[in-house]
C-alpha cells in the first residue's frame, strides 16, 4: 500500500508544467498496487483474529477491526472538506498521501505479533504455538488449560493433515460443506454491497444535492454530519454482535436499512422541500442500522464460518466479492440516479427485502461457538438432513469433550467416511447409518465410534430429533 501511494501522489498529468503523458497510467497503477495491498490486509486479518481469538468474544475483536472503517470514513470526510478550499493538487494528493500514516502503524503492529496458533501448527512450529496459545490464555505454558486447548487445535489439524487438501477442497459438498459455507460467506460481502451502502457513504453529498435539493456547503456538511453518525454506530455493533448474535443482526439490519430506503423513495417522490428532507432522514437512518450490522458482519461471519482448511481461500473468495461489487455499485449508481432518479432508493429498498428470506433460511447462528464447533454443526446437519440453520438454533453449546467426539465420530476430516467414487464429490460413502446422538458433556475423549448401532445409543444421551421424528411428536 505504501508503495502504491507514493506511485500515485508523485504522478503528474497533462496541463501541469512538470507533467508528463504518462501521469495518468502512473497514477492508475498506483492505486492497482495499493489494492492489492488492501486486498491482501482485508483477506487476512479477519482470519487471523478468528483463529486468535476464544469464542466467546471472537466477535467483539473482528468487530473492532471491522468498525474502524467508518472510524477511518470520518477521518478522510473531514480531511477532504477541509482541504476542499485549496486550489492546487494538494487537495487530493494529501488526503491519498496520508493512508501511509495508519499503514505504518499497523506495519509497526504486525511486526510484534505472532502467528495464529492454528497457523503455527499446521506448520510444525509446536513450541511457539504453545506460547501464543498460553499467552491468549493469561497462563503459563505448561498450565492444564492451555495444554488442554493446544490439544484440541492440535487433534483438528492433525486429522486434516492425514488427507492431501487441494484447491478443489472449496467445491466440496458433502458433510464438510466447503461450497455452501464459501457461498454463505460470500453473500454477506454481496448483499453488503448491494443494499445501497455505497449509495449512501460514496454519494452522500451528492445526493444531498442534486436528489434532495439541498445547497451545495450545506450537503457538504450534512456528509461529515453523516459519516460521524456512521462512526457513532458503527461502534455498538461491539456491544450487539455476541449478545443479540450474528443471525438476528443480519435480520434486524436488512429490515432497518430496506426501510429507510422506502422512506427516502416515498419522501422524495412526493416532491416538495419539506418532503425532501423527511428523504435526508432516511439516508440517516439507513447509515446507522448498515453501521451496527451490515458494516462489521461481512467481515466476521465468513472468518468464523468456513472451515480452516479452505478458510484463507474462501475468505479471499469473500473479500473478492466485497471489491468487486463494491466497484459495481460504484460506477453505475451516478448513471442509475440520472436515468432513473428517485427509483434508485425504490431498487434498493427492493434488494434489502430480497435479502431476508436468504438470510433466514441459509445463516445459521455463530455466536458463542468454537469454529471447531461450527465444523460439527454443518457436518450434524447435513447428516440428519436438516438446514444448518434449524440446527444451530437447536444444538446446544459444545463441551470440548462433545465436539471431539462428533468430529471423530463422523469423520468431519476425512477418512472412510470421504472415500469417493467419480461423481460423488464431497458425499459420504453409503456405510450404514451414522449415530447422530449427543455424547453426553464430559467422558472419554477416545470414543470413535462412527458407526455405533441405536441400541448401542447410552439412555442418557440427548438426541437431535429427525425431520421424521419431529414431525410425528407434532402430530401425537
Amino acid at each position: 500500500m505504501i508503495i502504491g501511494t507514493i506511485i500515485s501522489v508523485t504522478a503528474f498529468g497533462p496541463g501541469d508544467p512538470r507533467g508528463n503523458v504518462g501521469g495518468f497510467v502512473q497514477f492508475i497503477v498506483g492505486r492497482v498496487i495499493t489494492g492489492l495491498g488492501n486486498g491482501a490486509n482485508t483477506a487476512t486479518i479477519p482470519s487471523w483474529v478468528a483463529e486468535s481469538s476464544k469464542a466467546h468474544n471472537r466477535g467483539f475483536l473482528i468487530c473492532i477491526e471491522a468498525s474502524t472503517v467508518a472510524v477511518g470514513t470520518v477521518i478522510a470526510y473531514w480531511i477532504d472538506f477541509g482541504l476542499s478550499y485549496i486550489d492546487s493538487s494538494v487537495s487530493w494528493r494529501f488526503p491519498i498521501a496520508f493512508q501511509i500514516v495508519f499503514a505504518i502503524i499497523m506495519m509497526s503492529g504486525v511486526a510484534v505479533l505472532p502467528e495464529s496458533p492454528r497457523w503455527l501448527l499446521k506448520h510444525g512450529y509446536h513450541a511457539e504455538a504453545a506460547r501464543v496459545i498460553a499467552a491468549l490464555e493469561g497462563v503459563e505454558v505448561q498450565h492444564p488449560t492451555a495444554i488442554a486447548e493446544r490439544t484440541k487445535m492440535a487433534d483438528a489439524i492433525a486429522a486434516q493433515s492425514k488427507f492431501k487438501s487441494s484447491a478443489r477442497d472449496l467445491l466440496k459438498g458433502g458433510k464438510q460443506q466447503h461450497l455452501r459455507r464459501a457461498l454463505v460467506g460470500a453473500s454477506t460481502q454481496l448483499f453488503q454491497q448491494l443494499g445501497g451502502c455505497n449509495a449512501v457513504i460514496y454519494y452522500s453529498t451528492v445526493l444531498f444535492e442534486s436528489q434532495i435539493g439541498l445547497e451545495r456547503r450545506l450537503s457538504l456538511i450534512l456528509g461529515g454530519v453523516l459519516s460521524v453518525v456512521y462512526a457513532i454506530f458503527a461502534l455498538t455493533s461491539f456491544l450487539l454482535v455476541e449478545k443479540v448474535g450474528r443471525r438476528k443482526l443480519f435480520l434486524i439490519g436488512t429490515f432497518g436499512q430496506g426501510a429507510a430506503m422506502f422512506i427516502v423513495f416515498a419522501c422524495l417522490q412526493a416532491g416538495g422541500a419539506e418532503n425532501a428532507k423527511g428523504g435526508a432522514v432516511g439516508l440517516f437512518l439507513f447509515i446507522a442500522f448498515f453501521g451496527a450490522t451490515w458494516l462489521p458482519l461481512p467481515w466476521l461471519y465468513p472468518a468464523e464460518l468456513n472451515s480452516m482448511v479452505v478458510r484463507t481461500q474462501a475468505n479471499a473468495i469473500s473479500t473478492m466479492t466485497n471489491w468487486l461489487s463494491n466497484f459495481l455499485v460504484v460506477q453505475v449508481l451516478p448513471t442509475m440516479t440520472a436515468s432513473i432518479q428517485n427509483y434508485t432508493f425504490l431498487l434498493f429498498a427492493i434488494a434489502n427485502i430480497i435479502f431476508l428470506p436468504v438470510i433466514y433460511l441459509f445463516y445459521p447462528e455463530t455466536a458463542g461457538r468454537t469454529l471447531e464447533e461450527i465444523d460439527v454443526v454443518f457436518a450434524h446437519a447435513h447428516l440428519v438432513h436438516r438446514r444448518p440453520t434449524i440446527i444451530a438454533d437447536e444444538l446446544p453449546k459444545l463441551t470440548d469433550h462433545q465436539v471431539q467426539a462428533m468430529t471423530d465420530r463422523y469423520d468431519i476430516h476425512g477418512g472412510a467416511a470421504d472415500v469417493e467414487s467419480s461423481g460423488t464429490y464431497g458425499a459420504p460413502t453409503n456405510a450404514g447409518e451414522i449415530d447422530t446422538t449427543l455424547p453426553p458433556p464430559n467422558g472419554d475423549l477416545n470414543e470413535k465410534n462412527p458407526r455405533a448401532s441405536p441400541e448401542n445409543h447410552s439412555g442418557n444421551s440427548t438426541r437431535v430429533p429427525t425431520p421424521t421424528e419431529t414431525a410425528n411428536k407434532e402430530a401425537r
